[in-house]
């Protein structure tokens, strides 16, 4: 099973080749987003390599921020970026939720969904230029690869409904225990607190799950549960929240 979970999450958020699953339970897809963040641990890499090398040679902290996160798009297919920007505009689109689902399904990204996108990089960005400024960008930006996608423990735990009978969302909605969720959470934070000034690691995985947790509890809301877009969408935030946590 645990074989399978690590598969299906090195497969599902990252451009790493791997063997298919054997299968495909909740149980195998619970343990998936549990791993999320050991599955990110080369994109982790690659980002923290990459604002290595930029002040190696020099370049601006804004110029190196914004390689490193193209660099964990690229590795992550836009997956959780194109999630953002599908959920803003289904937040936006209508207070209907069928009409929100829809919009959201369609996947061509409408002026809030790109408005939100072009907002969100800048932040992340940014934040992580004031990290490198501040001496420990190559942390900063580990620490918050690994701790977003750690949030998808937190919006897959039980209790969390499913917006559609189909889909990621309806695969994994639910499939977590609280206590692994929590497990992951302080896992995260104790590596945070570890490579960062501790109190800082604390404060920046916590406001990434924060973050998290309020775009989770407004999609439920509005739509009823979660989708894969919705899971995403809580990826992007709080990789935002954690590197604005760490920015100085």
């Amino acid at each position: 099973m645990i074989a399978d979970a690590l598969r299906m999450a090195v497969g599902t958020l990252t451009t790493v080749r791997v063997p298919a699953p054997g299968v495909i339970d909740r149980r195998v897809a619970g343990g998936a987003m549990v791993l999320g963040p050991l599955a990110a641990v080369p994109l982790a890499a690659v980002a923290a390599v990459i604002v290595f090398l930029g002040e190696l040679v020099g370049l601006p902290a804004f110029a190196s921020a914004a390689l490193a996160l193209g660099a964990v798009a690229l590795g992550s297919r836009g997956l959780h970026l194109d999630g953002l920007a599908d959920t803003a505009d289904g937040l936006g689109a209508s207070y209907d939720r069928a009409r929100a689902l829809e919009v959201m399904r369609r996947g061509d990204s409408g002026p809030t969904g790109i408005a939100t996108l072009v907002l969100g990089l800048l932040v992340q960005a940014g934040a992580l230029a004031g990290a490198i400024s501040a001496g420990h960008g190559i942390a900063a930006a580990a620490v918050a690869v690994v701790a977003g996608r750690g949030v998808l423990s937190l919006c897959c735990a039980r209790g969390v409904p499913s917006a559609r009978p189909e889909g990621l969302g309806a695969t994994v909605a639910g499939s977590v225990p609280r206590w692994a969720a929590a497990v992951v959470f302080a896992v995260l934070a104790g590596a945070a607190a570890l490579v960062l000034p501790w109190w800082q690691g604390l404060i920046a995985v916590a406001l990434g799950y924060l973050a998290a947790s309020a775009l989770l509890a407004r999609c439920v809301q509005r739509l009823g549960g979660v989708t894969g877009d919705v899971l995403g969408g809580c990826v992007e935030v709080a990789v935002a929240a954690v590197l604005l946590a760490s920015s100085f």
